[in-house]
């Protein structure tokens, strides 16, 4: 079992499991804190974010540029230009979040 299994069970069935291991007062904590010290008993490690791709800087430098292009627009009042250059920030900004995932 990992951090992803134990987050996706029931609070009653984290419960149980608390129970089955010896655990007293299980009944008191919430979801999240039962996840992390059930976790902690079984020797389960939390995971954490990592990013593959090696040009996130480079994403976040053209966001940047792109920020400044906005304000540019908005200041002048060029309706398409500012949709243009929000659209491209949303979309790069999602490929950053696309690159990340929870590693194991």
């Amino acid at each position: 079992m990992d951090w992803h299994e134990l987050s996706k069970k029931k609070v009653t069935d984290l419960r149980e499991i608390a129970k089955e291991k010896g655990m007293v007062g299980a009944t008191g904590y919430q979801k999240d804190e039962l996840v992390s010290i059930l976790a902690e008993h079984l020797g389960i490690t939390r995971p954490h974010k990592v990013v593959d791709a090696a040009d996130k800087a480079e994403i976040k430098a053209k966001i940047r540029e792109l920020k400044v292009e906005r304000a540019a627009a908005l200041e002048v009042g060029d309706k398409e230009k500012l949709h243009q250059t929000r659209r491209q920030i949303h979309r790069l900004k999602r490929k950053v979040r696309k690159m990340a995932h929870l590693s194991r």
